[in-house]
């Protein structure tokens, strides 16, 4: 005799289930959360080092007008935008950062200071090494 097998209607999760489900909702969070958190830093640090680059470049352009100026600088109280005064404003805008130095040292080096990337001063050469890391 043959043994039929009646399975009920099953409506919703069981609790085991839905507890399952949370616990790797929840694994899947602790994973993620650090790794965005990362993420945003370094996209910071890539803007800061792509800006100093571009300052340097600009610095490059009013030296190949005028190669008696040897260094451009821009500075600002508090960084308020109105009382920034910015050798390099007819060749770069729109910087975040409003106070910096680049001067044109030996070898013709060109280096960048009081940026946020590096207070102390960084040359071309190396932030071009930081932008591809």
């Amino acid at each position: 005799m043959l043994k039929v097998l009646k399975l009920k209607e099953q409506k919703g999760f069981t609790l085991i289930e839905l507890l399952a489900v949370i616990v790797i909702l929840g694994i899947l969070a602790a994973i993620a959360v650090p790794a965005i958190g990362n993420i945003i830093e370094k996209s910071k640090t890539d803007a800061q080092i792509t800006e100093a680059i571009q300052i340097i470049d600009a610095a490059k352009l009013a030296y190949a007008e005028d190669n008696t100026t040897k260094t451009f600088s821009a500075t600002s109280t508090d960084n308020d935008v109105t009382a920034a005064t910015n050798d390099l404003e007819d060749y770069i805008s729109k910087l975040k950062d409003k106070s910096w130095t680049v001067t044109l040292g030996a070898n013709n080096v060109w280096t960048i200071t009081n940026h946020e990337v590096d207070t102390a001063g960084i040359t071309e050469d190396e932030l071009s090494a930081l932008a591809r890391n």
